[in-house]
């Protein structure tokens, strides 16, 4: 299986996890990991090239820390351009049918603040439910999310620890019905 890994850190330099992940996905096998944020400094995305990647993998995973309850905007823009009518949906729109995706977020804020009652009063699989439509929308298959929480108070062997998780949940995921969440670091 192709594995497309779609990381969307506008600052990934920065970020020790988001960094870490990208890193150790670099060295899996059958894996391309592609950095939005490095390929289009400019936001002027391509998007044959960027439908040409769909094309040629099974599963993509979109990489992000948590902005807002959302992505970072890059992505969303990314989702606009290159997830056309007709391409991704519509008549003709089956590029993505049957393939599955899935998503690999960092949050700063601790897992007992995605609960109900807790700060954010929502789960991360309720912030999530956006992109599991989206994979519905497109025909593809949803698989459930790999989160981190508490990502900017992570001790180094935290981060290593995060990393083998990652790549085990990838070797290991299979879409569901219904959404269930990894998580790491509580």
């Amino acid at each position: 299986m192709k594995i497309l890994i779609i990381v969307a850190h506008p600052n990934l330099q920065s970020s020790r996890m988001n960094r870490a992940w990208t890193e150790v996905m670099r060295q899996q096998p059958e894996t391309t990991v592609h950095v939005l944020y490095e390929a289009y400094p400019d936001q002027q995305i391509n998007v044959s090239r960027e439908q040409a990647l769909l094309d040629s993998h099974d599963r993509i995973i979109f990489q992000y820390p948590l902005y807002w309850y959302s992505t970072p905007p890059l992505l969303k823009q990314w989702f606009d351009e290159v997830l056309a009518f007709g391409w991704a949906f519509g008549p003709d729109g089956e590029h993505l049918k049957g393939k599955e995706i899935g998503i690999a977020i960092s949050t700063a804020g601790t897992a007992a603040s995605y609960q109900p009652g807790g700060y954010n009063l929502f789960t991360i699989r309720d912030i999530a439910k956006p992109m599991e439509a989206l994979a519905n929308y497109v025909s593809a298959h949803y698989l459930p999310p790999f989160a981190i929480h508490n990502a900017n108070h992570v001790t180094g062997e935290q981060i290593t620890a995060s990393q083998a998780a990652y790549v085990q949940h990838l070797a290991t995921v299979r879409h569901v019905q219904t959404s269930d969440l990894i998580t790491i670091n509580k």
